[in-house]
C-alpha cells in the first residue's frame, strides 16, 4: 500500500535513473538516451562534473581545480569530448623540469628525473622494472585473480618498497611516486591494488609521463566541459540538488527517493558516485553483505589542487617549463605542472598538496598556504618573482561530502582479494559505475567514461537492446592522439639490481679466493 502510494506521488516513470551526474554518470545517460532509453540523472550538488570542476573568474579565465588531464591510450575520453566539441592542447614540457631534493635544484628533461650514482640508478632502475613485471601477472579486469594477490594483498606499499629498494633515495621517491599517483601513503594501500592501478595506466612510465603519459593535455576551456556538454544535450532530464537518500527495490518498479522528499520510479538504477558514499543510501532490500561491507572499507585520497598565477612566466626565463618534482617533508607541494593557458596567457604553477599534506596544510589559514607555496617556489625555482603572484585559486577535495576526496578511493590491505570481486557486481536492479570500477584508467576521466558505458550496456542489455557480449566493447585508438608504444632498452632490462650486483661481486670474490687457494696449493705441492 506504501509502495503504491509512493508511486502514485512520483513524477513519472523511467526506464532508468543514474545517482551521481559526473562524468561516468552523465556518459551513462547520454548512451543510454542514444537508444531511445527514458533516463534521469539525479546529481546532489548545484552542478555537474563530480570530481572534475571548472571554475570561471575575471582573474582565471577558467581553470580546472579537479580532474584535468587526457593522454595517449585514453581513448574513450578523446572520443567522447570530440563528439562534444571540445579540443585538446599539450601540457607544456618545452623546457626543463626540475627536480628539488636535499635543498638543491637539478634540472632535467624526460619523464624521471636522471640518477648519477651508480647504485642508486640500479636501485631505481629494478624498481619501476620490477613494478612493471609485477604489473605484468595481474589481470586488468580480475585483480584478485592473480597468481600471487593473496601474497601482494597483505602487504602495503611501505613493505614492498622496503623489499625491493635498496637505498634511501630510492626508497623516497617510490613513496612519493605512490602519493602523487593516488593520493595517499605507501602504508595505507594494498601492494596488489597500487601495482593494478599502475598497469591498468599503462606501466610506471605512462602513468607518470607528460608527453606520451597520462599528463600530455588539457581540455581547451577546461575539463567540466565535458559533463556540462552532456547536460546540455540530455536537457531537462538532469536534475540538480537532487540527493537521494533512498532506493526501493522491493516492488515491480525501483522508488527512489531524494533529500528534499522527490520521488522517481523506473526499472533500473545506475549508480555512479564513489563507492563510499552509497553508504548515505538507505536500500530496501539492504545491499548484499559483501558490497555492504565493501563500501566501508574503501577511502578516498586526500588533495588540496592549487594554482597560482603571476603577471609573467618567469620560470621560462630560466629555461624551466615549471614542472617540479620536490622531495622535502616540510614542503607543502609535492609536484606541479605549467597552468598557463594554451595562447601563453594568465601565467600559473598547477601545484598538488598530497595525502599526508593535505591533511596538515588544510588545518592552516588558506593565506598561509599560499606564502608557503610561493616561499617553495622561490627556493625552488630560484626566483624572487614567485614571492609576487596576481592571483591563488584551490580547490581542498577533502571536505566535499559529495566526494569525499580525489582523485580516487584506494584497497587498504586485504580488501581486494576478500571484497574486491564485488565492485561491478550488480544488487538486483541496480548497476554500478564511477571510475574505480574501470578496468583501465581508473581513478582518471577515462575510466570513469568506461565504466559508465559499461554500466549502460548492462542496463541495455537488461532491456534486450544489446547483446551480452556486446557489452565489453573495445574502443579503437584515437587518431588525434596516438599512443607512442613504450620501449625499455636492453641495458635497462638486463642490468642487476643492487642486490644482484653484490650477489655477482661476492661469488666473483668467491672464484678469485679459490682460484688463488689452488695457485698456492699448487705452488706448494711443487716444493
Amino acid at each position: 500500500m506504501e509502495s503504491q502510494e509512493k508511486a502514485n506521488r512520483a513524477g513519472r516513470m523511467f526506464d532508468v535513473v543514474v545517482i551521481g551526474g559526473g562524468i561516468s554518470g552523465l556518459s551513462a545517460a547520454k548512451l543510454l538516451a542514444e537508444h531511445e532509453v527514458n533516463v534521469l540523472v539525479l546529481e546532489a550538488r548545484d552542478r555537474v562534473g563530480g570530481r572534475t570542476y571548472t571554475v570561471r573568474n575575471q582573474h582565471v579565465d577558467y581553470v580546472d581545480v579537479g580532474g584535468a588531464y587526457v593522454g595517449p591510450t585514453q581513448n574513450r575520453i578523446l572520443r567522447l569530448s570530440k563528439e562534444l566539441g571540445l579540443e585538446t592542447y599539450k601540457v607544456n614540457v618545452n623546457e626543463r623540469l626540475v627536480q628539488y631534493v636535499k635543498g638543491r635544484t637539478y634540472p632535467f628533461r624526460g619523464a624521471f628525473p636522471p640518477v648519477w650514482n651508480p647504485i642508486a640508478y640500479l636501485d631505481y632502475n629494478n624498481l619501476w622494472r620490477t613494478m612493471d613485471n609485477m604489473g605484468k601477472e595481474i589481470p586488468a579486469d580480475a585483480p584478485w585473480e592473480a597468481p600471487h594477490a593473496e601474497e601482494w594483498d597483505k602487504m602495503t606499499m611501505k613493505d614492498l618498497i622496503e623489499k625491493i629498494c635498496w637505498t634511501k633515495t630510492a626508497r623516497q621517491f617510490a613513496s612519493l611516486f605512490v602519493n602523487i599517483n593516488v593520493t595517499s601513503e605507501p602504508h595505507e594501500v594494498s601492494a596488489l591494488w597500487f601495482l593494478w592501478y599502475v598497469k591498468q595506466c599503462g606501466g610506471t612510465t605512462r602513468i607518470f609521463s607528460i608527453t606520451n603519459g597520462g599528463q600530455e593535455r588539457k581540455f581547451v576551456g577546461g575539463s567540466g566541459q565535458v559533463s556540462e556538454r552532456i547536460m546540455h544535450l540530455l536537457g531537462d532530464r538532469v536534475k540538480l540538488r537532487c540527493p537521494v537518500t533512498y532506493v526501493d527495490q522491493s516492488g515491480d518498479n525501483i522508488m527512489i527517493e531524494t533529500l528534499n522528499h522527490q520521488l522517481y520510479e523506473c526499472r533500473y538504477v545506475i549508480s555512479a558516485v564513489p563507492p563510499t558514499l552509497t553508504a548515505k543510501i538507505h536500500f530496501r532490500p539492504e545491499l548484499p553483505a559483501e558490497r555492504n561491507q565493501l563500501i566501508q572499507r574503501l577511502p578516498m585520497g586526500a588533495i588540496i589542487k592549487c594554482m597560482m598565477y603571476y603577471k609573467e612566466a618567469f620560470w621560462k626565463k630560466k629555461d624551466y617549463c615549471g614542472c617540479m618534482i620536490i622531495e622535502d617533508e616540510d614542503a607543502p607541494i609535492s609536484i606541479t605542472l605549467d597552468d598557463t593557458k594554451p595562447d601563453g596567457s594568465l601565467p600559473a604553477i598547477m601545484g598538488f598538496i598530497l595525502a599526508r599534506k593535505a591533511d596538515r596544510l588544510a588545518k592552516v589559514h588558506k593565506e598561509l598556504r599560499k606564502r608557503k607555496i610561493c616561499e617553495l617556489y622561490a627556493k625552488v625555482l630560484g626566483s624572487q618573482e614567485a614571492l609576487q603572484p596576481v592571483h591563488y585559486e584551490e580547490k581542498n577535495w577533502c571536505e566535499e561530502q559529495y566526494s569525499g576526496g580525489c582523485y580516487t578511493a584506494y584497497f587498504p590491505p586485504g580488501i581486494m582479494t576478500q571484497y574486491g570481486r564485488v565492485i561491478r557486481q550488480p544488487a538486483g536492479r541496480i548497476y554500478f559505475a564511477g571510475t574505480e570500477t574501470a578496468t583501465q584508467w581508473s581513478g582518471y576521466m577515462e575510466g570513469a567514461v568506461e565504466a559508465g558505458e559499461r554500466a549502460a550496456r548492462e542496463v541495455l542489455n537488461a532491456l534486450g537492446k544489446v547483446a551480452k557480449k556486446d557489452i565489453w566493447v573495445q574502443e579503437p585508438e584515437s587518431e588525434d592522439v596516438p599512443a607512442v608504444e613504450i620501449t625499455h632498452p636492453f641495458w635497462e632490462r638486463n642490468l642487476p639490481s643492487v642486490t644482484g650486483l653484490l650477489k655477482i661481486i661476492g661469488f666473483s670474490t668467491s672464484i678469485t679466493a679459490l682460484w688463488f687457494a689452488v695457485y698456492k696449493f699448487r705452488l706448494l705441492t711443487r716444493c
